[in-house]
């Protein structure tokens, strides 16, 4: 949970909804298809939507810093390194720029190849 103290008080902010900003902050990127969730029973690779964003995002989070692991099936053909990267940016951007937490670090891992 990330927190922000002012001379007003505390504002606290949950790892789900740093999950749901980066999730939908990813899935706008071009080349990224969706979120994506390995089961821990069968290792089978399923697409998530908006309501399980948290299942394919793990967040860290240490007072005011927040780390990101984001795991997400792009297209084929697009170049996975550009579009991590545009991810990673995006990401950061719209994290920091809505919750004011600073993001330390956003890991993307490419769960999959949609043909």
């Amino acid at each position: 949970m990330g927190t922000i103290v002012n001379k007003k008080g505390t504002i606290s902010i949950s790892n789900e909804v740093i999950a749901i900003i980066a999730g939908h902050s990813a899935e706008q990127c071009y080349g990224i298809v969706g979120m994506a969730s390995k089961s821990a029973t069968d290792g089978i690779s399923q697409l998530l939507n908006l309501e399980n964003y948290s299942k394919g995002i793990k967040v860290q989070s240490n007072e005011n810093e927040v780390e990101i692991d984001i795991f997400v099936k792009v297209i084929y053909g697009v170049s996975i390194n550009a579009v991590a990267q545009t991810a990673i940016d995006t990401i950061k951007y719209n994290v920091e720029h809505q919750t004011s937490l600073k993001v330390k670090k956003v890991n993307v891992t490419i769960d999959s190849v949609k043909v």
